[in-house]
């Protein structure tokens, strides 16, 4: 890893620019500043667990140069008591877990914010089984456990999951309160995004050595008893004691935020008002969708210059309602939009904490402003399950908001419903100059690993942010999937399915007949097909006739390989035939794709650097297999064949020539 310094940082520490997923950030924190790990493999929190297990293989110690212990045990609910255990003994211990692990837990964590065990559990949050099984994102089971009196911190990125996870510690250890640092399930855990990973010694100095900051309640010269019997006369003293820790929790973690921005450069709140000043209306949430509301609101505001802004509730424990209240009170009115639902409830969980702050600061209550009218409060569902929450939704969301609601607060998007709000608009609303690609693949070809390859590529090479993730499913291999890459100069707030993409990659070639296969294409655009073919026009003719007229009309360009031959004559085991049909579609990304040429390469640097990459992914599987897909790379850019587009007798005459 190269250091980076961000663009005018004065902070001491400013981080290591690096392009990893959510689960790999997390691992790279609580690698360098836990003693141990407990936790049960569960999707998707699931890498988390199995990074900290490597590392423990591997023989890592700690910044202190403390070995480290991780123990995979029969269930979530034992890997939380196995934490108690560890945090009672006075030991520095993290999880990693999701969905039902969590509400499995519900019982220890109970136990572990009334002991005062100030754990940082790590939660890819994840949508509850209900009518259906599901394994995507969703608040459903953070919020199932948001009574148990731990501190709960929402990252939008894997940024923010990073960062969070140091504060959560530090904030921890200060109020002797555990905390949950949560990233939205697979929308984070799984996207490899350009991250400035926190220095070791920035860890080192932020978070301290466990000694002397974690109580050891096993100490056998000071013995305790810890889980004892209340009865009527002690029970509630001691319940309503433990106010006493909450009393000082939000100053824990303003000072922990305080702190980490000193050394780091990167501020955070307890709440993130974006573009409020001057604002009528506001959408709110938390989690990913709030990276998409806040890139549309800049689109809003230039496009259609509506007065618009947006609120991220980064700590939804300890609830900051006064500084939502604050943020919030000169609206006209504001959206609460939330991945979860509840509908015997009088409101989804954060919509119905947000009016009850509302009404505490109407009459008076304590640490409140007075407000003299409280906004018109709307209330959203949207993403359950990762169901694709789009630029679209949230402008349909503002002009609800700014038309006649006839009374309507509650909606629903991006399904059919009475309550849904359709997408008449679904702009544009990345930063300008990214490039976008995406890609109709079949689960086992490789090709989301190829798409991470291809992300640390432009980012470690071309110095370019980057953001990468699959469109992944609960089914087996076989089944079609879609994977999305943007690379841009600046950090990519958009976070939702690519729609207006500059590539399209087609390894599924049940895709090519499918006329949805092209949308969102520009103008100009390059889109990849495989093909036995060697002839540009048999390549052209192979095509439906809807996709010709198409690639005409866009003056798109045209590029096919065989790389079903290249993965079979390259792959060094039958094996790993079927996997490396998509690593291939890195050479012909390289090839096709303005990077090399801006950059100045020669084919023999890019290779290099291509290697390097490579090896970052398929390195522990042996040199035999690096140098393969190294080969299936080259070959994927020398052999890649242009196809004139305008039609086969041309491109038979091009062959021709």
């Amino acid at each position: 890893m190269v250091k980076q310094n961000p663009p005018q940082s004065p902070a001491p520490y400013p981080g290591v620019l690096t392009p990893v997923d959510g689960s790999e950030a997390v691992v790279w924190v609580e690698t360098h500043i836990t003693q141990g790990g407990c936790a049960y493999p569960i999707t998707p929190s699931t890498p988390m667990g199995e990074g900290y297990q490597r590392a423990v293989a591997n023989g890592k110690r700690n910044l202190w140069g403390e070995e480290l212990f991780f123990c995979e045990l029969e269930s979530e609910h034992s890997s939380a008591s196995a934490c108690e255990g560890f945090a009672l003994a006075g030991g520095r211990v993290t999880n990693f877990t999701s969905g039902q692990g969590l509400i499995l837990m519900k019982e220890v964590l109970y136990t572990i914010a009334g002991k005062r065990l100030p754990a940082v559990f790590h939660i890819g949050a994840r949508a509850l089984t209900s009518q259906a099984l599901n394994i995507h994102a969703g608040h459903d089971d953070v919020c199932g456990v948001a009574d148990c009196g731990w501190g709960m911190l929402f990252g939008r990125n894997a940024q923010e999951t990073a960062d969070l996870a140091l504060i959560a510690r530090r904030a921890a250890e200060e109020s002797q309160t555990p905390f949950l640092n949560i990233q939205d399930g697979f929308l984070t855990t799984h996207t490899v995004e350009s991250v400035f990973l926190p220095e070791p010694e920035m860890m080192k100095e932020f978070v301290g050595p466990s000694s002397g900051r974690i109580p050891d309640l096993f100490d056998p010269s000071n013995p305790l008893m810890s889980g004892s019997v209340q009865n009527q006369d002690a029970y509630m003293k001691g319940k309503v004691a433990q106010r006493f820790y909450y009393d000082h929790l939000t100053k824990c973690v303003r000072d922990a935020m305080a702190e980490f921005e000193r050394l780091t450069g990167r501020g955070y709140g307890l709440v993130e008002p974006y573009r409020l000043e001057d604002a009528e209306v506001a959408i709110v949430g938390m989690g990913t969708m709030l990276e998409t509301a806040k890139a549309t609101v800049d689109w809003l505001r230039s496009a259609r210059g509506v007065p618009v802004g947006c609120l991220h509730v980064t700590a939804f424990r300890p609830f900051p309602g006064p500084e939502i209240v604050h943020a919030l009170k000169h609206l006209k009115a504001f959206a609460v939009v939330e991945r979860m639902d509840n509908p015997p409830a009088q409101s989804n969980p954060l919509t119905a904490e947000i009016k009850a702050a509302f009404a505490d600061a109407l009459t008076g209550a304590e640490g409140y402003e007075a407000v003299g009218t409280v906004p018109a409060i709307f209330s959203g569902v949207a993403g359950l399950g990762s169901r694709d929450v789009r630029p679209g939704d949230f402008v349909a969301t503002v002009e609800r908001m700014t038309g006649d609601t006839g009374g309507r607060r509650f909606f629903v998007l991006g399904v059919g419903h009475p309550e849904a709000l359709p997408r008449a608009e679904d702009p544009d609303v990345r930063s300008k100059g990214a490039f976008s690609m995406r890609g109709h693949s079949v689960g086992g070809y490789g090709s989301v690993t190829t798409n991470k390859v291809i992300a640390t590529l432009l980012a470690d090479v071309f110095g370019l942010h980057v953001q990468a993730y699959p469109k992944y499913g609960s089914e087996k291999k076989g089944l079609p999937t879609t994977f999305f890459l943007t690379a841009a100069e600046e950090h990519i707030g958009l976070h939702c399915e690519l729609e207006h993409v500059e590539f399209v990659a087609v390894l599924d070639t049940n895709a090519i007949g499918v006329r949805d296969t092209l949308h969102g294409l520009a103008e100009g655009g390059t889109l990849f097909v495989p093909s036995q073919h060697t002839e540009p026009g048999a390549v052209w003719d192979s095509l439906p006739e809807h996709m010709q007229r198409t690639l005409r009309e866009r003056s798109i360009r045209l590029i096919a390989l065989d790389a079903t031959r290249i993965a079979k004559e390259e792959a060094p085991t039958p094996d790993l035939q079927v996997r490396m049909q998509g690593i291939a579609l890195l050479g012909v990304f390289l090839y096709a794709s303005p990077f090399r040429e801006r950059k100045g390469l020669s084919q023999e640097a890019l290779l290099e650097a291509v290697e390097r990459a490579l090896r970052k992914y398929f390195g522990r599987r042996g040199e035999a297999t690096v140098q393969a897909n190294l080969r299936a790379v080259e070959r994927g850019f020398k052999e890649a064949l242009e196809v004139p587009c305008g039609g086969g007798e041309t491109a038979r005459q091009a062959a021709r020539v």
